[in-house]
């Protein structure tokens, strides 16, 4: 099951000047999940119940300028209502799930275990709009970032949903989730069309940026939960490298990822898709 076209639609939206508002208010939906919190911590739907939940996205309101700012490029697009689309074509859910676009003033987005929900903050692709103010078309851009990171978050939510085994620090394996669903097919680890591909190479991209931005790591950093900014990015590199040496293969000779690290990306990727295709295939649609 590839995720396709998700791209091609948002970049027809822009062109044609409209979009689609992706809020849908479902009031219901966090008092569904809490309820479900238990049974889900199993990774089972709650009694009596079939696995037919869904993803149900709201847009809460924004006032600050970078916020607004967000909140207005999910909205032109309809980004978080063709994502949560894509997961309800896709996983069996053992309830609903709210995807929350809101102001948490500063760039983030998370899975909340205790309420069952996703938050996407508005700040992180104002923030991306930002940092690549100077791309040929900014907007596509902080979408491609956007995207990879709503697939990094996708990785928390389905290990916590259904209770799946992780070895390592959860953070670089939700990475490895958000790389294998932009770059592989589910069924034969077959690249995918170029735009998963450019999402890919943007979010890559921009932990370089972040990096830079970020200056020297302080002795905390390398402690964190999350790999420093720029492993992060060669991290990436390297599986988009090794999704297809021969097509990537300007990621290596433009330095972007060592030679040192390259020669074993390919097999690198292999074992990543391989074990999430594992992990995840009891719980697609067939």
């Amino acid at each position: 099951m590839k995720r396709g076209i998700w791209m091609v639609a948002i970049v027809s939206m822009l062109a044609a000047g409209c979009g689609t508002n992706s809020a849908t208010q479902a009031t219901s939906a966090t008092s569904a999940a809490a309820s479900a919190a238990n049974s889900a911590a199993q990774g089972s739907a709650p009694d009596g119940a079939a696995e037919s939940g869904q993803m149900i996205v709201t847009l809460e309101d924004a006032t600050a300028p970078d916020a607004i700012q967000g909140r207005a490029l999910f909205e032109k697009s309809g980004l978080l209502g063709t994502l949560a689309q894509y997961i309800n074509d896709v996983f069996n859910l053992p309830f609903d799930i709210p995807l929350v676009g809101k102001q948490c003033d500063e760039p983030n987005a998370y899975w909340n275990p205790s309420e069952k929900k996703m938050i996407m903050c508005y700040e992180w692709p104002a923030l991306a709009l930002q940092l690549f103010k100077d791309d040929p078309d900014p907007e596509a851009a902080a979408l491609e970032s956007t995207t990879a990171v709503f697939y990094h978050e996708l990785g928390h939510m389905l290990i916590d949903i259904y209770d799946l085994p992780v070895t390592g620090r959860e953070e670089d394996v939700a990475d490895q989730l958000s790389a294998f669903l932009l770059l592989a097919d589910y069924s034969d680890g077959t690249p995918t069309n170029p735009d998963d591909i450019q999402a890919a190479r943007t979010f890559a991209t921009e932990w370089g940026l972040l990096s830079v931005l970020g200056g020297p790591l302080e002795q905390e950093a390398f402690a964190d939960v999350h790999t420093p900014d720029e492993a992060r990015s060669y991290n990436f590199q390297c599986w988009i490298y090794g999704s297809n040496p021969k097509a990537n293969a300007d990621i290596v000779n433009d330095g972007l990822l060592p030679e040192s690290r390259a020669g074993g990306c390919e097999e690198e990727f292999a074992k990543l898709s391989r074990a999430w295709s594992e992990l995840i295939d009891p719980h697609l649609k067939k």
